[in-house]
């Protein structure tokens, strides 16, 4: 086949929106093409996640995307002792147990794919065992989790790929009797570097849960990601009822990056809740002023599909008010999808 044929078919196979698939030995691949962009996913079987989420050369994660269970705490929990009583969601929001793993290719399951069980996928011959990479219409990873709370509770998290790099994330959470409440529930995404804004539809300002009245709905643009400056950190940035969010970024950690065009992440979100700070919960929580918070690094982005009140009747003892609270001994679901932006 001479040059030319060679780059026309190339030109079909992207036109076809079809998705390779790398069955690596400890890791899934999939690339392909969306517009004028490259995509390349990677999920790992050993760090139980999405490790990597490249678009048009810009890389999206530092760490693999986590279960969210805690919020930094904020005057009004610290005065009605629901640390003391939900502090347990601290310890499993930073340490999780991977329990399973499943893989489907165009929605049939398959044996999961890791060495040396992915030897059999190379160009379509199961008798070859030389490098691999098999076009599919979707591809979809669950993961399934274990938390450290007594008694344990199960959260699976599924990422189906679809054509054109759209990412189709559902997240589950089973409950469990005797488990106190639930700060939150949702999935932190940790980037690279610090966004250069966020744009939303949804609600203007901060709202929570019993904190949105005064909302207005319509498009905002974020510049940064401001904290807001309490003498005592704790949560902020929660914004209600998102019909979708992007991500704004020109910066990188890969020096072989010569252009820093700004890249844009888009979320479709259906009327959930997010946070995008510079700082996790953790970090937050650490800090009893202001100046002892780190420099800004990284991005968290934390998409979430329940999120307790925050009270505010007073600051001395009065709970937040039970319509608002987190029954973690129920189960909650949600899903978004993530997007790529043509061009």
């Amino acid at each position: 086949m001479d040059g030319a044929s060679k780059e026309g078919e190339k030109r079909m196979d992207a036109d076809s929106g079809l998705l390779q698939i790398i069955y690596g030995d400890v890791t899934l691949g999939v690339r392909g093409v969306c517009g004028k962009k490259g995509f390349h996913y990677i999920f790992s079987y050993a760090a139980f996640g999405m490790e990597s989420l490249k678009v048009d050369g810009m890389e999206w994660l530092y760490r693999t995307p986590r279960p969210a269970f805690w919020r930094a705490t904020t005057d009004n929990d610290r005065g009605s002792r629901f640390p003391l009583k939900s502090g347990m969601w601290m310890a499993a929001d930073m340490f999780i147990k991977g329990v399973s793993i499943a893989v489907a290719v165009n929605g049939e399951d398959i044996p999961l794919p890791c060495a040396p069980e992915n030897n059999r996928y190379v160009d379509g011959c199961p008798e070859c065992s030389m490098g691999c990479s098999i076009e599919a219409e979707s591809v979809k990873i669950t993961y399934t989790y274990e938390t450290i709370t007594i008694p344990a509770a199960r959260v699976i998290i599924s990422y189906e790929v679809k054509k054109r790099g759209e990412i189709q994330v559902e997240a589950h959470y089973r409950g469990e009797k005797g488990l106190p409440q639930l700060p939150v529930f949702g999935l932190r995404f940790l980037m690279p570097t610090c966004a250069d804004k966020f744009k939303y539809e949804g609600l203007s300002g901060e709202t929570y849960p019993d904190r949105k009245a005064g909302g207005i709905p319509g498009i905002y643009e974020v510049q940064g990601l401001p904290v807001t400056p309490y003498l005592v950190p704790q949560d902020c940035g929660v914004h209600m009822d998102t019909k979708w969010l992007e991500i704004f970024r020109s910066s990188g950690l890969d020096n072989s990056r010569k252009e820093n065009k700004t890249s844009i992440l888009h979320f479709d979100m259906d009327n959930l809740a997010f946070s995008c700070l510079p700082y996790t919960a953790s970090e937050l929580e650490n800090a009893t002023h202001q100046e002892e918070l780190p420099l800004p690094r990284r991005t968290v982005l934390c998409i979430y599909g329940a999120v307790r009140g925050v009270g505010g009747i007073d600051s001395w003892g009065s709970d937040v008010e039970e319509q608002y609270w987190i029954d973690a001994q129920k189960d909650i679901s949600f899903r978004f999808s993530i997007k790529l932006t043509e061009g």
